[in-house]
């Protein structure tokens, strides 16, 4: 027996899609401690995949042992590019007498502007940082043990994403087979389209990153020359490389600058430089982030820059990050199913010819007369 086919009007329909993105949004954001790290894993397995291949199949390690050695190669990467930041970091300790004489140029400079300014004398000055510090010795222990407690999540955060990289890799084709069978035989084409084009716009998303990257580093260089700093380079490098790592690479970034400024120049440079990291942090979240990287997965702008504020509605800084692929990869699955292309052509740049839109427009732009 036939089945009747139910035509609902726009509304209706645009009203149930609205109910679900609602339902789901509120789903994700409860399961957050779990698909965050998940979500990470899956990109950097994407990462890896051609490496894990290139092991397995040339080298014929066993699927465990390759996905392994890849995170591990991974790891050495990072804690290569960690090292030599750091090692040239370690070379300014010949700044650090004068580091200490500027700091205790600033706190002279500062005690007289205050007597100057309000009246108040060296020794009530004193008094009042002496108390203030009797104040946050008390609660050390508190602010201490938060801290520990962030930093422990932090680190409980990235080992997830390291276990679930391993798992997808191992089974990455168990789970290739899985969606094949869900949607069976005769989807199967378009599975394998699906999947393999979710893994060309994840790696073009990845060179997107790497020239933010640059770009961002290169700004930064020029900004630290203007203002005269002693190591505009390496300052650059240091805001270009940390400004990719989630949560803590803005601030990591703001402090050292601020720190390697100060060190080596006046008080003015260094509030300078931590004006400049905050301002070239503050274009590269609005503008390069969006144009950039989003044109690397061929969303528009208007996208783009939508999804990262509901990003990090949802799922704060890291949903930031996250937003542009999982949006990348809703249009590649948009993009091949005929009923969601209109959403597929909105989350675009587009693109599309125009002659297949004026031929799907035509149908209701026929002149009767």
């Amino acid at each position: 027996m036939p089945v009747k086919k139910i035509n609902a009007p726009f509304y209706e329909r645009l009203s149930l899609v609205l109910v679900g993105l609602i339902s789901l949004g509120y789903l994700v954001i409860l399961a957050k401690e779990l698909l965050d790290p998940l979500v990470f894993g899956f990109l950097f397995a994407i990462l890896l995949l051609p490496t894990a291949n290139f092991l397995e199949k040339r080298l014929r390690l066993p699927r465990s042992l390759s996905s392994l050695v890849s995170i591990l190669l991974l790891l050495g990467f990072v804690s290569g590019i960690l090292y030599v930041v750091g090692s040239q970091i370690s070379g300014l300790a010949s700044d650090w007498p004068q580091l200490k004489s500027q700091v205790s140029q600033s706190v002279s400079d500062l005690s007289d502007w205050i007597q100057t300014a309000f009246h108040i004398n060296a020794t009530k000055q004193m008094s009042y940082v002496h108390d203030t510090t009797k104040k946050i010795m008390a609660s050390g222990g508190d602010v201490l043990g938060q801290t520990f407690g962030a930093l422990s999540s932090l680190m409980l955060f990235y080992v997830f994403i390291l276990i679930f990289t391993f798992f997808i890799l191992l089974y990455r084709r168990l789970l290739l087979h899985f969606l094949i069978w869900v949607f069976s035989d005769d989807h199967s084409t378009v599975v394998h389209d699906i999947v393999e084009n979710i893994q060309s716009i994840l790696r073009q998303y990845i060179l997107g990153l790497l020239l933010e990257m640059i770009v961002v580093a290169s700004i930064a260089c020029t900004a630290f020359w203007m203002i005269g700093a002693k190591y505009a380079v390496l300052l650059g490098i240091i805001v270009g490389l940390f400004n990719l790592i989630p949560y803590l690479g803005i601030f990591t970034a703001l402090l050292l600058s601020t720190v390697i400024t100060f060190a080596t120049g006046t008080l003015n440079q260094a509030a300078f430089a931590a004006a400049s990291v905050l301002g070239i942090h503050l274009v590269d979240s609005n503008f390069l982030l969006p144009t950039i990287v989003g044109s690397k997965v061929k969303l528009n702008a208007l996208i783009t820059f939508l999804g990262i504020i509901m990003g990090e509605m949802i799922w704060g800084l890291s949903g930031m990050f996250l937003s542009i692929p999982i949006m990348a990869i809703f249009k590649i699955i948009f993009d091949r199913v005929d009923s969601l292309k209109p959403w597929g052509y909105l989350l675009g740049g587009g693109n599309e010819s125009k002659k297949s839109v004026v031929k799907k427009m035509k149908p209701a732009t026929v002149d009767k007369t």
